[in-house]
């Protein structure tokens, strides 16, 4: 697993940062049990929640599934600044080739806790779904982790 540079959110106890690191290395490893998809789970969006809210700045993450949707290994690909953050579909598509994905789910932050996606949200999201399409790798979501709540692109019908 690829995030080495995600740490619990600063500002918590010591205790507390124990505590959110030993429940998301519970979570990843459910994760990854054999038969646990990640099309509908509740454990994949507290992991994400417990990863990437009350972040600094923005971290985007991709999601490498197999065939059946089951979690392969994930990736933080893309780091950015408090509001901002540059993502270059060259690097998307890489990244899901070396893990020999069949789907991806996109994930990134709003360090703002806001987790309503923008416009640029919403057009770099169809950018790396029709690069992904053109090498047979679904995109099945790009979820935006707020604070305290995530928007689902599909749940909204965007995917």
């Amino acid at each position: 697993m690829s995030d080495t540079l995600l740490l619990p959110p600063p500002g918590l106890t010591l205790t507390a940062q124990r505590i959110i690191k030993r429940a998301l290395n519970h979570l990843e490893k459910y994760l990854q049990e054999p038969g646990v998809t990640l099309t509908s789970a509740t454990a994949m969006r507290d992991w994400l929640r417990l990863k990437l809210a009350g972040q600094e700045r923005e971290i985007f993450m991709v999601l490498h599934l197999d065939n059946q949707h089951r979690l392969i290994d994930y990736e933080t690909v893309f780091l950015g600044s408090i509001n901002h953050i540059e993502i270059q579909p060259r690097e998307i598509v890489k990244s899901a080739l070396r893990q020999n994905a069949a789907a991806v789910i996109l994930v990134h932050n709003h360090p703002s806790g806001h987790a309503e996606p923008s416009k640029a949200d919403k057009l770099i999201t169809k950018q790396l779904e029709q690069a992904l399409l053109l090498v047979g790798i679904r995109t099945l979501d790009h979820l935006v982790v707020g604070h305290t709540d995530i928007v689902s692109f599909a749940e909204r019908g965007w995917l």
